[in-house]
């Protein structure tokens, strides 16, 4: 793990088809429980919109970005979600990249 002053936080809005919402949870709820075991990992949170229900936004808290990019995007218990993300989404997803500069 490389040294980091802060854990990175990642912020993916999906626009999810309106008829293809339960299949978006099926695929990444799975996925969001594994990830909860690896050491790098510190958070994560997914919300909906209360007036948009197929947007979906879901926050990702790493410890080590290098870990993230070279180890965890490619695990295996991603592979279905990656690979149907272009059949469940209108538009492709949005990801932005946050580090804290205060916590209360």
């Amino acid at each position: 793990m490389t040294a980091q002053a802060h854990p990175e936080t990642y912020v993916i809005t999906f626009h999810v088809k309106p008829d293809r919402v339960d299949r978006f949870r099926s695929l990444l709820d799975p996925v969001l429980d594994a990830m909860r075991h690896e050491t790098t990992f510190v958070r994560a949170a997914l919300h909906v919109d209360p007036d948009r229900p197929t947007v979906f936004q879901l926050h990702e808290t790493w410890a080590d970005r290098e870990d993230v990019l070279n180890v965890q995007l490619s695990r295996p218990y991603r592979a279905a979600w990656h690979a149907s993300l272009k059949d469940i989404l209108d538009t492709p997803r949005q990801i932005g990249i946050w580090t804290v500069v205060r916590a209360d």
